[in-house]
């Protein structure tokens, strides 16, 4: 069973490099976590690298960008992996050209420089899913009629982000993994880049690799994030420690959001079937 920890100076000693998700565990899209910006920061002055993780659809420059503007400090993290840098990869291993991009056009710079070309669903060849267009108002029922005429044509769908749901400014919003879903249920060919899937894990210890000037053993990694389809079954794909963070989507199941109970947090990781070192409502140090 797992069990709360004060704190990640508890469990700190014990690695030398974080993989650390953003969203829902950095802040909620909005409002930046303070104790988590000290946390990281202290980690990676006193014990090893950090690396932020994320499910964005949109190269890691980008995400960087935002942190900025958010004002989270870049001295607490040493490297950003995002999903949209894997489904890059993605795209060009595929080898079609002709891409339908279903998603917000602030996405678009997923594609630059792939010598790809973006059309109408009447021409694809392929497709790549990076959002919905308005996640504040719509949900996979607004596109099921679209998904249900693609998969008939057996495109392979490329899904950019496959979170199913993020806390947009304490609103859960639904995310490209969940239309991923949909147009599996209707026989349709996917491809996840992002977590809980292999490549983006290749990635981050590649660049663990790089940053480091040497490899880091998975042994000595520690997985932070809040989601338990992606962070916490990524964890348990890898073999690699997980850390859960309470105070993010799931939070509603867990009682009060600063005061969850731990008995249900638990039992919730338990049935999930996912290893875990423990879990913190928010990461402090």
């Amino acid at each position: 069973m797992s069990s709360r920890i004060a704190g990640l100076s508890a469990i700190a000693p014990n690695y030398k490099g974080l993989l650390s998700d953003i969203w829902g565990v950095l802040h909620n899209g909005q409002t930046v976590n303070d104790c988590t910006v000290e946390a990281l920061g202290n980690f990676r002055k006193d014990f090893g690298k950090v690396i932020l993780i994320t499910n964005a659809p949109r190269p890691s420059a980008q995400i960087c960008e935002q942190l900025d503007s958010l004002g989270v400090p870049r001295d607490c993290y040493d490297a950003v992996v995002t999903s949209g840098d894997v489904t890059r990869a993605e795209l060009t291993k595929i080898g079609k050209k002709k891409v339908f991009h279903l998603g917000h056009e602030r996405n678009l710079p997923l594609f630059e420089g792939l010598g790809l070309e973006l059309v109408g669903e009447d021409e694809a060849e392929m497709i790549c899913c990076t959002s919905l267009l308005d996640n504040l108002t719509e949900t996979p029922d607004d596109y099921d009629a679209l998904l249900h005429r693609l998969a008939k044509r057996h495109l392979p769908f490329v899904c950019a982000n496959p979170d199913r749901i993020a806390d947009q400014g304490g609103k859960l919003v639904y995310c490209a993994g969940a239309l991923a879903d949909r147009y599996e249920a209707y026989g349709g060919e996917i491809v996840m880049a992002g977590k809980p899937e292999a490549p983006i894990y290749e990635a981050s210890l590649a660049k663990f690799t790089e940053i480091n000037g040497a490899p880091i053993a998975k042994s000595d990694i520690l997985i932070i994030g809040d989601a338990m389809p992606t962070d916490m079954r990524g964890g348990h794909y890898q073999k690699i420690d997980a850390l859960f963070i309470t105070a993010g989507i799931h939070a509603q199941d867990f009682g009060p959001m600063d005061a969850p109970d731990d008995d249900r947090v638990s039992l919730r990781l338990t049935h999930e079937d996912v290893e875990t070192v423990g879990f913190m409502t928010r990461l402090a140090w």
